[in-house]
């Protein structure tokens, strides 16, 4: 009985020793999971915790290189200097061992280097003789020295703009005998009518209104700084006056703006861009606000036009009213605020910007250690430029022949380019540099392939960055514009310097000529005849 009672006591523990076991197996299992889940988990956190350390030393590497460093859009790999950067720096690299084979260079005339430039042909020469005295002239032996030759030499002289007081004198005439009563049909007094004038009754002569006007949008000279040039010489004209002329010229201008508007949608191609200016006193908007300055660039190839227009914001409305009643590709950057505004316009193809691609491309290979993946993107994008700018040279008088090759020659590089990119946006983390360029790139992808199709179009959208740099350069010098009325009569004056300089004109003489004869337009062939690219200016 109690051996059977020890049996029964020993299968027992036995079997608790079994429960047991596999619970400590169960609970050790969960231990294994819950170990792995740290271990996941951490190094999910360690990953997070270096992709945003990379990402905010790319932001901080790029603040220090834009601080200190050049801002060329040129690889420093090209000029055979280390990277900023870098941490190989400064330590010499193997260079890579070619074999030597000879060469044979055929014989050249080498050009003579160096030396000053003429000066220009067409500037007028007065020429002064500098010769020794009459008593030089004669040999010891009596004979007369004999002229042989000469030295010229050429210095550019300048001399202060004339300036003069134009005072026009206007007779009056009347009758003594009957002091007018027997020609009842005519005045008393009668006197030549003045001449028309942009703006009647004012000192502003049409020259100096194109000179003020010009020194403020094609020189950045801010009118008060003109104003003390002008007292200077004498001449008290405050800058009030000045920003009051302009005020005035832009509105009797207002029709050959409108002719402007008209030809600008009447091109292939309208190119766009924005950029952020302060005006004070606008109604109901803090004056530390910003504003903003749309610039459209185009029309047909011989009747370019850039029209620049003022707006309080940068919403896509503003670019929408630009784009009514036009068909044909816009050119513009990455703002998605494009994208919008053509949205339910079908006769407009959009088209994209690879000098923003290379631009960010830049950045990255600025401030990588490693640069070579940054580089091989810009390498893609040099080839589609290259490649651009030999088709242009070879058929530039067969635009159709230029589209053909472009096409056949551009296609397989965009393919080679976008196989790399597809590669890459799994490899870097997309919130660095790199990581950017190359999800920006594809988002981009369909716009920035479009150029091909039409040989108006070229890479990038550079014409209108540009034409809107004027701008940017002025406000650097007269910092806001002091009303709304002033900002859009100053993109009336950008828009007539800018177009005159596209068509190939000197912006001061164009609007010399304009301000002559603008104020005996009457009809609208009278302003269609003022247009850059139809005025006949004196030579």
């Amino acid at each position: 009985m109690q051996l059977i009672t020890s049996a029964s006591t020993n299968a027992d523990e036995l079997e608790i020793y079994k429960q047991s076991y596999r619970q400590l197996g169960a609970i050790n299992q969960e231990l294994q999971k819950k170990i792995i889940e740290i271990e996941t988990n951490h190094k999910q956190s360690y990953q997070q915790l270096y992709n945003e350390h990379l990402i905010l030393q790319d932001k901080y590497d790029l603040l220090v290189y834009k601080r200190f460093a050049r801002s060329a859009e040129q690889l420093l790999a090209d000029e055979k200097q280390p990277f900023l950067f870098s941490e190989e720096a400064g330590q010499p690299q193997a260079e890579e061992e070619t074999p030597q084979e000879l060469e044979t260079v055929a014989s050249f005339t080498r050009k003579k280097g160096g030396g000053r430039k003429p000066l220009g042909a067409n500037l007028e020469r007065r020429p002064v003789t500098v010769d020794i005295p009459e008593s030089e002239k004669t040999c010891a032996c009596g004979a007369v020295l004999t002229r042989i030759g000469e030295e010229t030499s050429e210095k550019l002289v300048i001399t202060p703009p004339e300036i003069y007081v134009l005072k026009t004198i206007r007779p009056k005439y009347a009758c003594r005998e009957c002091e007018g009563t027997e020609d009842e049909g005519r005045p008393t007094v009668r006197i030549a009518a003045p001449e028309p004038a942009i703006i009647p009754k004012s000192i502003a002569s049409p020259s100096l209104l194109s000179m003020t006007i010009t020194q403020k949008f094609e020189r950045h000279l801010p009118y008060y700084r003109q104003e003390k040039q002008f007292a200077q010489i004498g001449a008290r004209i405050s800058r009030q006056d000045m920003a009051n002329w302009q005020q005035q010229v832009y509105a009797f201008l207002k029709p050959l703006f409108d002719l402007l508007e008209a030809v600008i949608k009447t091109g292939p191609v309208m190119r766009m861009d924005e950029t952020p200016v302060q005006v004070i006193g606008e109604e109901g908007r803090e004056d530390t606000q910003n504003s903003y300055m749309w610039l459209a660039l185009g029309g047909p190839p011989d009747k370019k036009v850039a029209r620049y227009e003022y707006r309080p914001t940068r919403a896509a409305y503003n670019a929408r009213e630009f784009l009514q009643g036009y068909s044909g590709y816009l050119q513009t950057d990455g703002y998605e605020g494009y994208d919008c505004a053509v949205k339910g316009l079908p006769g407009i193809i959009h088209a994209g910007c690879f000098a923003h691609v290379r631009r960010k491309f830049f950045e990255a290979a600025k401030i990588n250690k490693k640069p070579q993946s940054a580089e091989q993107g810009i390498k893609y994008i040099r080839r589609l430029y290259q490649l651009e700018d030999a088709l242009r040279s070879k058929w530039k008088d067969d635009l159709e022949k230029f589209q053909e090759e472009r096409k056949k020659e551009a296609v397989p590089i965009l393919a080679e380019f976008k196989e790399w990119l597809l590669k890459r946006v799994g490899e870097v983390p997309p919130k660095t540099l790199l990581g950017e360029a190359v999800n920006y790139t594809l988002n981009q992808w369909d716009k920035l392939i479009k150029y091909i199709e039409s040989p108006y179009l070229t890479p990038d959208n550079n014409a209108a960055e540009n034409a809107i740099r004027p701008f940017v350069l002025g406000r650097k010098n007269w910092l806001f514009c002091q009303s709304v009325g002033g900002a859009k009569s100053s993109c009336g004056m950008f828009s007539l310097i800018e177009t005159a300089k596209l068509n190939g004109l000197v912006p001061q003489e164009y609007l010399t000529a304009l301000f002559e004869r603008a104020p005996y337009a009457s009809t609208p062939e009278d302003w269609e005849n003022l247009l850059p690219w139809n005025i006949k200016l004196p030579v």
